[in-house]
């Protein structure tokens, strides 16, 4: 911003905004958009992948059979966690948490949620979820799907004393925000057993990662992916476009992040 004296607004194309400093944005003048709503389903479609993957060890068996190692039929060969009839949790019930919600329920599953701002009884029976506290999610949930936004209150939500709270079979979702998770705790509890494993699309430190992470077989580990379908990606696009049409037309944007600013 300080770079750009005439800029006018910032398009980004995602629907979190924690890497746009929006206080001085708005202080400048200067119009914050982001793309929410068209990558909902995309990204809970993700999340939902990467917690069967990670329960039923796809990506471990794919290496194990390329690296020829299978060499007859066993009993216990690879054998993982089930999904149906299991129990979800869910941190935030925003759109996207809402949509693998409804995920869980396709697979009968138990689905508990925890937010700051608690449904009504009519959304909850709608959903088919049940809101519980934090530490109730974390003692009962058999996977606990992460869909936050970074917030300071929400930084680390998830670290040492969170991982020793939930079952030794339990396997941790995140396709929220990468600070969201401890990735040095989660490394720890993933090699200490204190979990089963972890599906993993963003990272505290992107494009690195936790290092003892990349030697895990029960994590299993995506680039930032979790809304990359050509479709959606092309309609993120195109509504990150039209928020700078409106944007330097003098137009309210469509998906105006600081809406004082055209209040």
């Amino acid at each position: 911003m300080d770079a750009l004296p005439d800029l006018k607004i910032i398009s980004n194309v995602a629907v979190g905004f924690d890497n746009i400093d929006v206080a001085a944005a708005t202080k400048r003048g200067i119009n914050v958009t982001n793309t929410p709503d068209v990558l909902t389903d995309t990204t809970a479609d993700f999340a939902f992948a990467l917690l069967m993957a990670t329960a039923r060890r796809v990506v471990e068996s794919d290496r194990y059979l390329r690296a020829a190692r299978w060499d007859q039929w066993h009993i216990d060969l690879l054998v993982g966690h089930d999904v149906h009839h299991a129990t979800l949790g869910i941190f935030g019930i925003g759109r996207i948490g809402r949509a693998v919600a409804r995920r869980g329920r396709g697979f009968d599953m138990r689905v508990m949620y925890h937010d700051a701002f608690r449904l009504d009884a009519a959304g909850e029976s709608e959903l088919g979820v049940e809101y519980a506290d934090a530490d109730t999610l974390l003692r009962e949930a058999d996977f606990v799907s992460l869909h936050v936004p970074l917030l300071p209150e929400t930084r680390k939500l998830i670290g040492a004393p969170e991982f020793k709270k939930m079952k030794q079979t339990a396997i941790l979702i995140n396709t929220s925000r990468g600070p969201v998770v401890d990735e040095t705790a989660l490394a720890d509890a993933l090699i200490a057993g204190e979990i089963a494993g972890a599906g993993i699309d963003v990272f505290e430190r992107e494009p690195a990662v936790e290092p003892r992470l990349l030697k895990l077989e029960n994590a299993v580990l995506t680039p930032h992916i979790a809304s990359a379908s050509v479709a959606t990606r092309r309609r993120m696009c195109t509504l990150a476009a039209e928020n700078v049409v409106a944007g330097l037309e003098g137009r309210r944007p469509p998906n105006l992040v600081n809406s004082e600013l055209h209040d």
